[in-house]
């Protein structure tokens, strides 16, 4: 490092911004597990669209918590992703409703991977749209309740390649000078172990408002969206909620984890009976659900006849309560949840919702437990009415 000190005109003359794309593209490599990306264009405005029209094929992907591998097959389970991991969707829209981070140790590989369907997606004709949910807000806002040790770790070793880029950077003339990604942050902190300290900071640095993951990724979703006649969001939505602004919630909740407004989160993204948070509309038994609630807030946007919400871990599969009007599609697939079998949700283009699972696993874990359930008022999708389960080889 001091002989590049010393030569640092030499090796950097008039490459300063291909050294630059080279190391942000050399950490990505790093960190994401051998996922190439091109570096972010930091003068690129970002937009975030609310609503959009009904496609050809609408996929809905639950929470994934820290699990790449069963991310890899519940994409898999509706053929948008090949053997290798490459976008295979054709024009179909998907939208994954969050809570990618906490209770696993490919947090920051799967912000990557959506990442590249994303890009790859958009060269086919199609869409992957990804959504906040509450642990997106509780790790921006410094909680870490649910991180685990090998999530600690992962975000360590993204520290350590990305402050090594930066200081490589710094050698060079014509390149803005890079600031210390741990720059305000303490070096300890009460009630957590020491051996635990560094793995904090690094969390701190990536996903604090501004903070270069943050950024990058979490910036870039949407905290309510409107998709033909479904509403999607993580919690819940009550009709204060959609009288607010569905469009003024993304663009405030986009602004925060930009760092360009307040320092705490939107207070509907707080609480029980925040966007995020809600399970008004979640347990597994029917008659423990607020249909009122939800029909009133379903008939204050217009042209949407269903909720999709993830959040809160449904053992008996993706379902639906409320004269099908709640879909709960949170089947708890991380190993760090519930190590359920994946399953996706699929609505077509004549609004026919389909559930796509696995009919071996469903025939000996849930079959005679969901059929014995089922007049104790039990949401669930029944064949007649609500979307079938369709078995798929993942």
């Amino acid at each position: 490092m001091d002989e590049l000190k010393q030569n640092k005109t030499p090796i950097c003359k008039n490459i300063p911004n291909l050294l630059s794309s080279f190391i942000d593209t050399f950490v990505d490599f790093t960190v994401s597990g051998g996922l190439f990306l091109p570096p972010p264009n930091p003068t690129q405005t970002q937009t975030l669209t609310t609503t959009y029209p009904s496609p050809a094929r609408l996929i809905a992907v639950g929470d994934l918590h820290g699990d790449l591998d069963k991310s890899k097959q519940a994409f898999r389970l509706a053929g948008l992703i090949d053997d290798s991991g490459n976008w295979s969707g054709g024009s179909a829209t998907v939208v994954q409703i969050g809570d990618v981070l906490d209770r696993g140790g490919d947090e920051l590989k799967i912000l990557y991977f959506l990442e590249k369907l994303k890009r790859e997606a958009f060269k086919h004709g199609g869409n992957l749209i990804t959504m906040n949910g509450n642990h997106e807000i509780m790790n921006v806002e410094q909680d870490f309740r649910y991180v685990t040790k090998s999530g600690l770790d992962e975000f360590s070793n993204w520290a350590y390649w990305f402050s090594l880029g930066n200081r490589m950077k710094n050698l060079c003339d014509g390149v803005e000078k890079s600031k210390d990604i741990f720059d305000g942050i303490p070096s300890s902190f009460r009630c957590v172990k020491e051996e635990f300290s560094h793995g904090f900071r690094a969390r701190i640095a990536a996903l604090r408002p501004n903070g270069p993951i943050a950024n990058r990724f979490l910036s870039k979703n949407v905290t309510v969206l409107v998709v033909g006649d479904s509403v999607f969001v993580h919690g819940g939505l009550l009709a204060q909620h959609v009288e607010y602004g569905l469009e003024r919630m993304n663009k405030e909740v986009r602004d925060w984890i930009s760092g360009l407004s307040e320092k705490s989160s939107p207070v509907y993204c707080r609480g029980r009976n925040s966007v995020v948070w809600l399970r008004k509309f979640s347990d597994e038994l029917a008659k423990n659900c607020d249909c009122s609630a939800l029909e009133h807030a379903l008939a204050t946007i217009p042209g949407v006849k269903r909720m999709i919400m993830g959040h809160t871990i449904q053992e008996a599969g993706i379902n639906a309560v409320c004269d099908n009007k709640a879909i709960r599609i949170d089947v708890g697939m991380s190993k760090g949840c519930a190590n359920g079998l994946p399953e996706v949700l699929e609505i077509n283009g004549e609004s026919e919702l389909r559930i796509l699972t696995s009919k071996p696993w469903y025939q000996t874990k849930h079959n005679s437990y969901l059929y014995s359930d089922r007049k104790e008022g039990l949401g669930l999708l029944l064949p007649d009415n609500g979307p079938k389960q369709v078995e798929v080889k993942a």
